[in-house]
Order: structure tokens, then sequence, then C-alpha cells
């Protein structure tokens, strides 16, 4: 007997690889998706000790992609995609994240089998709030998009961001997550006991610097990019990203936006001692960060996971 194996139109839209663990389409809602919590583990179900203030983060939340001017923008292939929205709220770039400055949306996975690769793809947007006149391109300091990976002997964050905008003067380049050597104090802004130790959330954590650079990242070699955001701040074209991870080296393969392909082979994250609970651990993770005090919002229309 044949088989024959159908696959939804939009799939078509993606290059996954031999398996498929997660297609999401949030016109069929939020599909596992959710806003990135701390640990409530504390009397009175505090959270854990941070240098970083994780209750302020703005929340996702599914979106029309409604407009002042333009009316319902829509998605890519529908009507809804998740919306990531900041608040209207930072601090220059060399100093930590301000309270409610990013946002940021998390899928929670565990490998399947015994894989070696894993990749996700998106077709995504950006944009600042159509709340005053100007377009608001330099309001958008920053987005990526991260796996938080823990195998038997570590845990480590493979992952992109696109640095768009530094204390207000265009960026535009790529970065990705990079092996760390500081304490872990220094790593947490000089905070004694953090929760957070060298190497693990590099989006939050490690020191910045006014060209751009952070202790966290380094640039992609070659990764210059000027990203459409066309005219107006309610107009938005959808854009193509992928990351390529070997599970196995515990290293990049490659990256891609767009039309554009960066090979990444020669580096890796920080490798990190296990955390008890989360053996086998692949989650994507999706972020934003304001650098002004506009609101910034990041849509996603749909996503693939896959492996092999």
């Amino acid at each position: 007997m044949q088989t024959v194996v159908a696959y939804e139109r939009a799939l078509n839209n993606f290059k996954p690889l031999r398996r498929i663990l997660c297609y999401d389409d949030f016109d069929n809602g939020a599909n596992g998706w959710m806003d990135l919590r701390p640990n409530f583990v504390r009397e009175n179900f505090a959270p854990h000790v941070s240098a970083m203030d994780h209750l302020s983060w703005g929340p996702p939340m599914l979106s029309t992609g409604t407009f002042r001017f333009a009316g319902t923008h829509g998605s890519m292939n529908g009507l809804y995609s998740m919306k990531l929205a900041t608040r209207a709220h930072a601090d220059r770039y060399e100093k930590p994240p301000a309270p409610g400055s990013m946002s940021h949306l998390i899928k929670r996975l565990s490998r399947p089998d015994d894989i070696s690769k894993l990749q996700f793809e998106m077709w995504y947007t950006y944009t600042a709030e159509q709340d005053r006149p100007g377009i608001g391109e330099t309001s958008v300091r920053a987005f990526g998009m991260y796996f938080d990976v823990q195998d038997a002997q570590y845990r480590y964050f493979p992952g992109v961001r696109y640095v768009n905008s530094i204390n207000g003067e265009m960026a535009q380049f790529w970065q990705y997550m990079k092996t760390v050597n500081v304490s872990n104090e220094e790593w947490a802004y000089g905070l004694e006991g953090d929760w957070c130790v060298t190497g693990i959330d590099p989006h939050w954590y490690g020191e910045r610097f006014p060209d751009g650079s952070a202790v966290g990242f380094d640039p992609v070699p070659g990764g210059k990019q000027e990203l459409i955001y066309n005219e107006t701040d309610c107009k938005y074209n959808w854009l193509y990203f992928r990351l390529l991870i070997d599970l196995k080296a515990r290293k990049y393969i490659e990256f891609q936006s767009g039309d554009q392909t960066f090979d990444l082979s020669q580096y890796g994250p920080t490798l990190v001692a296990p955390y008890e609970r989360i053996h086998n651990l692949i989650n994507p993770i999706i972020f934003i960060e304001a650098d002004t005090d506009r609101r910034v919002f990041l849509y996603v229309d749909s996503a693939v996971t896959s492996v092999e």
C-alpha cells in the first residue's frame, strides 16, 4: 500500500527537517506558547532573587494587527498572529534591561528521542506602537530567538538577536549567543546570589557596551542586514527566520534571515552544569526589546520546530 502524506498549504513557506515536532499557526490559538515568567518559589509565592524585574515584562497575546489608520492588517496567512508587546519604558543600551522594556514568548518542549539536529523557523514582523507621529523604527532596540537546551551533561542557550537601534541610532546587525567566561556576579550585574549563573539567559544578562556589543554576544560574520520596516508604523512586511543547531556537537550549524544564510558552524554557546528536573529540555523562546519610551511589537504569523 502506498502512503500519501498531505501537508497544510502554509507549510510550503517553511523548510523543515525530516520530522516536524510543532507547526504553530496562530489562527488556531496559542498552540502552547506563553509568557516567560519567573519561578515563584519563595515564601508567599515571591519570585527568586534576580537582578532582573521579571514581573514587569510586556505580555504576549493573539492579535489581528489592528492599527489607528490602516484598520485590521491580519496575519500573513489569515487573521491572527502572536504579538509580543513591550511596555513604554527603556534605559540606555549600556544598562541592564529596564523593567517592562522586553516581551517574551516561550513554548515548553522536550526532545522526543535521540535526535541530532534541532531547527526553528518563523514568519514574523515588527513595528512600534502607532501612538505618535513618526515611524518609530529607532524605538525597536533588538529582537531575537534562542533555544533553552539541556542534555545529560549541560544546559546551554544557542540563539541570535538583531540589534536594530542603539540609544536612538540605527545599527541593524545580527549577533549570536557565544561562549562566555566571566564570574556569576559579573554576569548578573554585580548581584551576589542571583539565581542565574554565567551563560544562562544571555538576552537579559551580561554587560553591554555603547557600540552594541555585549559579554553574551558576538557579531554574526557578515551579519549586517537592513530588514524591511516600510514607510509607516502601520505597514509591515512578513520576514523569514530559521536557526539550525547541532545537538550532538552542542554547536550552531547555520542561521537564515530572509534571503541571507550565515554559516555559524565554528561557534557554540556557553555550556553550563545541568539544572534539576529539566533533562531533555528543548524550549524555543522569542523576545523583543524597546530602545525608547515607546511600546514596540513583534508579530509571529506561524512557526515550525523540527528535528532529525
